[in-house]
């Protein structure tokens, strides 16, 4: 059967006129796929991804295309410019890598980590939102968590939240009750470690956004929270600075032991 493509469409951003470039560039070179693979170094298959949108290509790749080419810098440009672009696609993407990573990274200052909520505390901020349509929202959403937990200890999260966080009342007292006694038993995982940044620890990098760091065995990739949507980064460099920012925030943050006290506390102002 003939391998059907998803349409691409060189307009809507650059990972797709990078890919729509690639099939460009490898037919008008009379390359199949396996020899376009050979030369990257990678199977059959994974060029057909690369050329679908499936899944991104790195530097050594776009670098073996520029040398057998002669194309100077032009696809690892391209790479570097779909890197620093916004992606309309970015959510989705994020969720692909999301179900492949083997450590979360992620803090926030202003909501409790999505694999970490209860539903009732999801659906409270899905209605608080302004979605279309509602229960799609929060299909996709409880998807999102069960990806998560149907890995059990092969994948961790490290997640550092602001102790604001704990004190906003979320969906009134009973879903806001509910919740921190869900994240109490979510903290006694193996595979989660939370961390509480305290109001006394004064001002920390924290307020300028919320941020994740998805490690992918090979690489690792990040995402930065913001209003009217988020963005989706893949640049080496930037990766870096937002992991150490992640460690500046880390070292603000009380200890597992303590943060645990945190939450206790106000739970009980529940009781």
């Amino acid at each position: 059967m003939p391998i059907v493509r998803d349409p691409l469409n060189p307009k809507l951003s650059m990972w797709h006129f990078l890919a729509f470039y690639l099939r460009f560039w490898r037919e008008k070179a009379g390359l199949s796929l396996t020899q376009c693979g050979e030369i990257m170094g990678v199977q059959r298959g994974t060029v057909s991804n690369f050329e679908a949108g499936r899944r991104r290509p790195q530097e050594d790749h776009m670098r073996a295309l520029d040398k057998y080419y002669g194309t100077g810098w032009l696809f690892q440009l391209l790479l570097w410019f779909a890197r620093m672009a916004h992606d309309p696609n970015w959510g989705r993407q994020l969720v692909k890598y999301e179900q492949e990573t083997t450590l979360i990274k992620t803090y926030h200052g202003q909501v409790i980590p999505l694999a970490l909520q209860t539903d009732e505390y999801t659906w409270a901020y899905v209605q608080a939102g302004t979605p279309k349509d509602f229960e799609a929202e929060m299909a996709e959403r409880v998807a999102r968590k069960k990806s998560f937990f149907s890995r059990g200890t092969e994948v961790e999260m490290w997640a550092t939240i602001d102790e604001g966080v704990l004190a906003r009342e979320v969906g009134g007292p009973e879903v806001q009750k509910a919740q921190l006694e869900h994240l109490l038993a979510m903290a006694d995982l193996p595979q989660v470690g939370l961390r509480v940044v305290p109001f006394k620890s004064g001002a920390h990098l924290g307020v300028d956004g919320s941020l994740q760091i998805l490690s992918l065995g090979s690489r690792d990739i990040a995402y930065s929270g913001a209003q009217n949507g988020g963005r989706l980064i893949e640049s080496p460099g930037e990766v870096r600075e937002l992991s150490v920012k992640f460690d500046r925030i880390g070292a603000k943050a009380a200890s597992l032991e303590d943060s645990r006290e945190i939450i206790k506390r106000y739970l009980e102002s529940y009781e």
